[in-house]
C-alpha cells in the first residue's frame, strides 16, 4: 500500500502515462479511428448516392436495404472520425467512447460483409487493433 504514496499525497487524477509506446499506441489508434471513420463516411455516401455500386448477395442472412445500411455507415463514420480527433487532443472520454465506437464498428462492418467483403475483414482487423491499443494497460507516474 505504502507504493501507492507518495511524498505529496496520493497519486490521482493528474497522471502520465510514462511508457512512450502508452502515448504512441493511443495515438495510432486515433489515426486509425479517423481513418476508419473516414472510410465509413464514403462507404455511406457511395451506398446512399448509388445503390446499384453494390453488388448483393441473395437470400443472405442480414440483408438490408443498401441506403439504411448507407445512413448508419456514414452517421458512425462521423462520430468515429470525432472521437479519434478527441483522442488526438488527450480527451479522456474518448479512450472509452472509442472503444464502444470501434465495437460497433465491428459489428456494422460484419453485416456490411455480403457487399463489400474484402474491405470489410480489413476494417474489422483495424477496429480490433483500435479497442486492443485503447485497452492496453498503461503504467502510469505522478504528473
Amino acid at each position: 500500500m505504502a507504493s501507492n504514496v507518495s511524498g505529496t499525497g496520493f497519486r490521482g487524477a493528474g497522471r502520465e502515462a510514462e511508457s512512450p509506446w502508452a502515448a504512441s499506441w493511443t495515438v495510432a489508434a486515433a489515426f486509425l479511428m479517423v481513418f476508419g471513420g473516414v472510410m465509413a463516411v464514403f462507404e455511406g455516401i457511395a451506398a446512399i448516392a448509388r445503390d446499384d455500386v453494390f453488388v448483393t448477395t441473395p437470400n443472405f442472412t442480414y440483408s438490408f436495404s443498401l441506403t439504411g445500411w448507407g445512413w448508419v455507415h456514414l452517421i458512425l463514420g462521423a462520430l468515429v472520425v470525432a472521437a479519434g480527433l478527441a483522442l488526438f487532443k488527450g480527451a479522456t472520454w474518448a479512450r472509452a467512447v472509442g472503444v464502444g465506437l470501434a465495437g460497433l464498428s465491428m459489428i456494422a462492418h460484419f453485416v456490411w460483409l455480403p457487399y463489400q467483403p474484402v474491405w470489410s475483414i480489413v476494417l474489422i482487423v483495424i477496429d480490433g487493433f483500435i479497442i486492443w491499443a485503447l485497452c492496453a494497460p498503461r503504467r502510469e507516474s505522478p504528473a
